[in-house]
């Protein structure tokens, strides 16, 4: 880097240009399409945070019982020396991992990446508080994007909770599975969370939640991108809409004009007008069987060793190693 940081300036303009020409791209779409990051403001994170705590909504509490009941075996089998959280959120579910880890007061490191600044301060000064034998470190950066500037200690244990990897379509999935399977050295290990093809209602009520959370969820990322970007939505003309589709095995959730507006954000000289029952895709869920994501994996050359889940079936942590 420069002296004056010009190199750090010229990084930050690239991508600075780059998330712009996303933004109009999925905009520009037949179905307009919002980037899931937009949810993920200090307001976004705490309303996912009160979305984890709800009665419909299942995968949290579930992955957090399978976490109960197979941690100490997951850190005996991952022999790791460093961990490593991708989408940190309030750090709950690593709690329970550093709570079975040898490591922890003997010289281990956990490193966190999340896209939330604060969000991940938070994260990282509670669990330096709980466990102070343990060094952490904090990241600000996409998963989809940023790994390389994750750096720890060999070998390394690599989380990603929550099912979150069912946000990504899947070409973005497996480039994610072969960008992380290339920074992985011998001994490393991957451990997935996700959620489980099931019953067609019980993922819907998950998704729409009769205390409309999701829904100020959803909505949030037209406030993000007004703020962000000088754009002039009217949060209030478009109501919330999540669904199950059982083709491809996810759920959709979708932003749908409830009155005629137009839109538009000059920053990326783009305006749209809106029909009323016209949607903007702000999401998609996918749900997975064991076989489905074993394959997914397989085409970085990652291999599901151990595969942990619930009584009913519900998610799964798979852990996974890279063939030699």
């Amino acid at each position: 880097m420069s002296a004056d940081g010009s190199d750090d300036d010229t990084s930050r303009s690239a991508a600075a240009t780059a998330e712009l020409a996303a933004l109009r791209e999925g905009l520009s779409r037949p179905l307009p399409e919002l980037d899931a990051r937009y949810f993920y403001d200090d307001r976004g994170s705490a309303l996912f945070e009160k979305i984890t705590e709800l009665d419909e909504y299942y995968p949290t509490r579930t992955e957090v019982s399978i976490l109960e009941s197979h941690a100490h075996e997951i850190m005996r089998d991952a022999g790791a020396r460093s961990l490593v959280e991708l989408g940190s959120g309030a750090g709950r579910k690593i709690r329970l991992l550093l709570d079975a880890w040898p490591s922890r007061d003997d010289g281990g490191r956990c490193v966190m990446l999340d896209v939330n600044e604060s969000f991940l301060a938070s994260s990282v000064r509670a669990l330096s508080d709980r466990y102070p034998r343990c060094s952490f470190g904090g990241v600000v950066g996409d998963f989809t994007k940023d790994l390389a500037r994750v750096t720890a200690p060999r070998p390394t244990l690599t989380v990603f909770f929550a099912g979150t990897v069912g946000n990504l379509h899947p070409d973005a999935r497996e480039r994610f599975f072969s960008t992380l399977a290339a920074a992985m050295a011998p001994g490393d290990s991957f451990l997935l969370g996700v959620d489980l093809v099931k019953d067609r209602a019980k993922i819907e009520r998950a998704y729409n939640d009769r205390h409309g959370v999701t829904a100020d969820f959803n909505k949030n990322a037209l406030r993000v991108v007004n703020e962000r970007f000088g754009a002039d939505f009217d949060e209030s003309a478009f109501e919330h809409r999540a669904f199950y589709d059982e083709l491809e095995q996810r759920i959709e959730m979708r932003l749908r004009a409830v009155r005629e507006c137009s839109v538009s954000i000059a920053a990326i000289d783009w305006r749209r007008s809106f029909a009323v029952g016209d949607e903007i895709r702000t999401e998609i869920s996918c749900k997975f069987t064991r076989e489905s994501i074993s394959r997914s994996l397989a085409t970085a050359s990652l291999d599901v060793r151990g595969w942990h889940t619930d009584p009913e079936g519900l998610f799964a942590l798979a852990h996974c190693w890279r063939r030699a």
